[in-house]
């Protein structure tokens, strides 16, 4: 009789810690900010912010290089020019340096809003990657390394299978 009560013992113990251990969750890990920069789709991405920025770099160059130029030429004029020309030509100036501010202010936004629409898709296509291997690797939590979190569980980096899964 009491080893009939031992052993029953023995197996709820058994059954109440497989139980608890099947009840725990699965935990893995990765470093999304890696992920995205090695994707290719992310240089192609970079290349293409930097083509833009340049671009509206050299127009506001030349912009304030001719604002420059006329901003000297009307210095050099005041002098022969009567004060109603100076005021319609200072008049000049001040607006042509508003529509610099208003460009540059302009090309900052549309660079943002471009920003958001390339990288947009790149982080869904990685996220949908992770969640893929994730869920096949059968994880409950996939947590982002990236943000500055600290990684104390001893849970599985999912970088290297996420990026096999993505081709890179």
């Amino acid at each position: 009789m009491k080893q009939l009560k031992t052993l029953l013992l023995a197996t709820a113990l058994c059954i109440g810690t497989v139980s608890f251990s099947s009840a725990q969750s699965k935990i893995a890990h990765i470093n999304t900010q890696e992920l995205i920069t090695a994707m290719p789709e992310m240089k192609m991405a970079q290349k293409e912010l930097e083509t833009s920025s340049k671009k509206y770099q050299t127009d506001i160059q030349a912009a304030v290089t001719e604002f420059q130029t006329l901003l000297k030429q009307y210095e050099a004029e005041a002098a022969t020019k009567s004060e109603e020309e100076n005021a319609k030509r200072g008049q000049e100036i001040q607006e042509k340096q508003q529509r610099i501010q208003q460009f540059q202010a302009d090309a900052q936004k549309d660079l943002q809003k471009k920003e958001l629409d390339l990288l947009q898709p790149i982080t869904e296509k990685a996220k949908a990657a992770i969640l893929k291997v994730g869920r096949a690797q059968g994880f409950d939590y996939v947590l982002d390394a990236s943000q500055g979190v600290t990684i104390l569980a001893d849970g599985k980096n999912l970088l290297d299978d996420v990026k096999k899964e993505l081709g890179i």
